[in-house]
């Protein structure tokens, strides 16, 4: 998707539908992903949001000016590249009217399979917008800062903050951001309560799990989350604020090292980031898992059932075992 919508964004520019941003403006791109390729003649200053760690890592490393958040205001416009979470992109939208100056652009571009038309849609129902511009199996829309701010009031009332269990605040795009994940709850219920000694979520997103074992096992001296969502990692950081959680990591552990080592590590891995199954991504986070565990750890780890995981338990531990099963989860253990 990404690769299409990013062109589809910024060919308004190239089409000469809009003019180009030019040396000492600057643009605020929310959502920027790799493969980005500005049109010749982009000169304004661009800085880039994004809050994946991959796709962060991927545009600092292409020379990119890239945050996990925005701050700053009076931006003399801004893109938003659309995906498929509504309720993201709808906040995308506010923030990036927020913090344009007045008069400033937007433009916002996604994929048809993404729902770029109900979205085009959508804002177009709450403010006059300037343009569209389909390509690319996709469409770009673009509008001006009002005087007001009502359009960015009403897009944020329509996605309020989230409260999970009565507990957990989530937001938006992040994993399960609406409820306790089925998978999530599998794990939990079949980790034992007399874990001891230091611990790690993996893929921690706004911290179920790491709750869940903080509140089951006295025992832990600490516990540490990773997680590669940005957002996520600071929801997770307040919903465990008063626990033993230690340590928060904004870390791709398909890419960087872990520098400590655990005697549990709970997971549940990703198993996409397109629509198409990836097993290799859990897969590498078994193998993840396995270099971060002392000798004699344990990792319990959930994941989809027909997912082929075994024989990459099997080569990266000494042994190990399948807990429980339902109709669309497993859940492993296994020991270092």
């Amino acid at each position: 998707m990404s690769a299409e919508a990013l062109k589809t964004l910024f060919h308004p520019f190239e089409a000469e539908a809009l003019s180009l941003p030019r040396r000492g403006e600057r643009v605020l791109f929310l959502g920027a992903e790799p493969g980005l390729r500005l049109p010749p003649a982009f000169e304004a200053t661009l800085n880039l949001v994004q809050g994946f760690r991959p796709y962060f890592r991927a545009l600092q490393a292409a020379g990119f000016m890239v945050t996990p958040q925005s701050a700053g205001d009076g931006f003399d416009a801004a893109l938003v590249l659309a995906g498929r979470h509504r309720g993201q992109n709808e906040l995308r939208i506010a923030e990036a009217m927020e913090r344009v100056a007045e008069g400033g652009l937007t433009v916002i571009a996604g994929g048809k399979e993404d729902g770029i038309a109900s979205l085009r849609k959508r804002v177009g129902d709450l403010a006059q917008l300037d343009d569209h511009l389909p390509k690319y199996h996709g469409t770009a829309f673009w509008l001006r800062r009002p005087a007001d701010m009502q359009v960015a009031a009403a897009l944020r009332a329509a996605n309020p903050a989230l409260l999970v269990g009565d507990r957990f605040h989530t937001a938006p795009g992040m994993f399960s951001f609406d409820r306790v994940d089925a998978g999530s709850k599998l794990l939990v219920d079949n980790l034992p309560g007399d874990l001891r000694g230091s611990a790690a979520d993996f893929c921690a997103g706004w911290g179920y799990v790491a709750a869940q074992m903080a509140a089951r096992s006295p025992g832990l001296t600490g516990l540490d989350l990773y997680e590669a969502d940005f957002d996520a990692l600071e929801a997770a950081r307040g919903n465990l604020g008063d626990t033993v959680a230690q340590g928060f990591f904004w870390t791709d552990l398909l890419a960087e090292p872990v520098e400590r080592r655990y005697d549990v590590i709970a997971m549940n891995p990703p198993f996409h980031r397109s629509r198409a199954a990836e097993p290799e991504i859990g897969a590498g986070m078994i193998r993840a898992a396995a270099k971060a565990l002392k000798p004699g750890g344990r990792l319990f780890m959930v994941a989809n059932r027909q997912l082929p995981y075994e024989p990459v338990l099997s080569t990266a531990f000494a042994s190990h075992a399948e807990l429980a099963r339902d109709g669309m989860f497993k859940v492993f253990v296994a020991r270092r």
